[in-house]
């Protein structure tokens, strides 16, 4: 039979505790901005989620800290799919899955601070270890797309992040259209992605 230290179980209990709470702040906020935009208050942030206003400021400092980790975490999440999306067998349509999923989530983020923006060129942050991951992923997606000779000559993967951009910010102005997206993206994918011979 083995001894249990009774002093370290309530610790455990408390960090998972803490891991719960800190996941659960970031997915209320998630839902919170995707709402109300990245100036909703953070007391209903804390509301929603179940917990105090000092429990979401043990986890996140401030308002920079809350956006910089959700951040973070969606670009993460977009290498992911990349790598995911490498393995589909039409390099195309593998393409505009990851644009579509760029553009949707850049929904949640209107109104994000130059701050945050501005952390992205920081080397030493880890929103710019996230954002070089996420632009590995599209470059490989492109490379890809180029390679089997289905990406329009002289596409890069700059252009590509900005058209998802542009078409998240028209999204933004037609709200009640959850399809807007994915059709935008389609219908941009015309001038880039070429037809198979």
């Amino acid at each position: 039979m083995c001894a249990i230290d009774a002093s370290t179980e309530p610790r455990r209990a408390r960090r998972s505790d803490a891991l719960d709470n800190r996941a659960r702040l970031l997915e209320t906020a998630r839902e919170v901005f995707a709402e109300h935009g990245v100036d909703a208050s953070l007391r209903d942030v804390a509301r929603r989620a179940g917990v105090g206003i000092g429990t979401l400021y043990r986890h996140f400092p401030d308002r920079q800290a809350l956006l910089e980790a959700l951040f973070a975490d969606a670009l993460h999440d977009l290498s992911e799919t990349a790598r995911h999306l490498l393995a589909d067998p039409s390099p195309g349509a593998a393409l505009i899955a990851w644009l579509t999923r760029l553009a949707t989530g850049s929904l949640t983020y209107r109104g994000l601070p130059t701050s945050v923006l501005a952390a992205v060129h920081d080397e030493g942050s880890a929103l710019h270890a996230a954002c070089v991951e996420m632009t590995a992923g599209i470059d490989a997606l492109v490379d890809r797309a180029r390679q089997s000779g289905v990406l329009r000559d002289g596409t890069t993967s700059g252009d590509l992040l900005a058209l998802a951009a542009g078409i998240a910010v028209a999204a933004e102005y037609v709200p009640g259209r959850p399809e807007l997206i994915e059709r935008l993206v389609t219908l941009a994918a015309a001038g880039f992605v070429l037809p198979p011979v």
